[in-house]
């Protein structure tokens, strides 16, 4: 009987074991497809970023290349605690470009988030669905696409104060690409808690002019963008948390291609992530952390120059 019983209590422990493994790795779902950018080389590296902090399975939904059977597209959203958005439409503005998805797949996307599901926009990702009405309450802020002052206001930082600017003009630009410094603004959110204030961002667009109905949204980090670089002496908001719902939504509008190695970018993919799936942060911020005058590439991808 002593034998059995303690054959059952390391049943237990070992059952009891492994559920905790499961539970500690979320499923995330990132949904690709349609982009004016090189997805297929950037959807890696997010699975990569995000597989690499152990704490999340990752499946990709690709959307099919014929807009005629973008109507039979139906990712899973609900099976997943957060999906990450590496879809532009279908790269066009010469038409409607909500008319991608269909009426379902937007419902299926509006009621997930709403219902408390978390949901992470990567870059190009705020360019898309311009006429979608609730996809930009979702994303706060967005660009291109035709969109206007009809959207909202521009949101910038200028001597340190938020302003939202109602004045007309086109949202999105952004000049060369090159690398920029990426200021703190909230020290007190659990995806920025224990970060420096400032870090070095590799080349990188550095998205500007972006608008939008900005609702419930908080900005956590801002980078100045000159004139010189064809900005407009602001400081831009590059990552930000919106409240939609009873979901979290993650705005992380940095990241054009190779920029998804910058190990900034990495950290604040993986802590957004799991903030946006959990609305709790315990991946740590990584040693390779980038610092205030010198960016660096996450060790994560440092295997890929020796095999080049």
């Amino acid at each position: 009987m002593f034998r059995l019983s303690c054959l059952l209590l390391t049943a237990i422990f070992v059952s009891a074991g492994i559920a905790d493994g499961e539970e500690a790795k979320l499923s995330a779902l990132i949904v690709d497809g349609h982009s004016n950018h090189h997805w297929k080389e950037t959807t890696p590296l997010l699975k990569r970023a995000l597989e690499a902090s152990r704490r999340f399975t990752v499946e990709v939904e690709t959307a099919p290349k014929k807009h005629s059977e973008l109507a039979q597209f139906k990712p899973k959203f609900s099976a997943h605690p957060v999906v990450i958005h590496n879809y532009n439409s279908d790269g066009s503005v010469t038409r409607t470009p909500d008319a991608d998805w269909s009426k379902a797949t937007q419902k299926a996307l509006v009621d997930y988030v709403s219902q408390g599901g978390g949901l992470v926009i990567v870059h190009a990702a705020n360019n898309s669905f311009p006429h979608w009405k609730a996809y930009n309450e979702m994303i706060g802020l967005g660009g291109w696409g035709h969109r206007n002052e009809k959207w909202g206001p521009y949101v910038y930082y200028k001597k340190d104060k938020l302003i939202r600017d109602n004045s007309a003009g086109k949202g999105g630009w952004h000049g060369p690409e090159h690398e920029f410094q990426i200021v703190v603004r909230d020290h007190e959110h659990p995806i920025t808690r224990g970060m420096p204030r400032a870090w070095m961002h590799t080349k990188d667009e550095l998205y500007s002019h972006l608008r939008g109905p900005a609702k419930n949204m908080t900005v956590l980090a801002t980078a100045f963008s000159p004139r010189s670089k064809a900005g407009r002496d602001v400081h831009e908001p590059l990552i930000m948390t919106i409240a939609y719902g009873k979901g979290r939504v993650f705005h992380l509008a940095i990241g054009h291609e190779e920029a998804s190695r910058c190990a900034g970018f990495v950290a604040f993919l993986q802590r957004g992530t799991e903030w946006a799936a959990t609305g709790k942060v315990t991946i740590p911020i990584p040693r390779d952390f980038p610092a205030a005058d010198k960016a660096r590439e996450s060790s994560i991808f440092a295997n890929d120059a020796k095999e080049k």
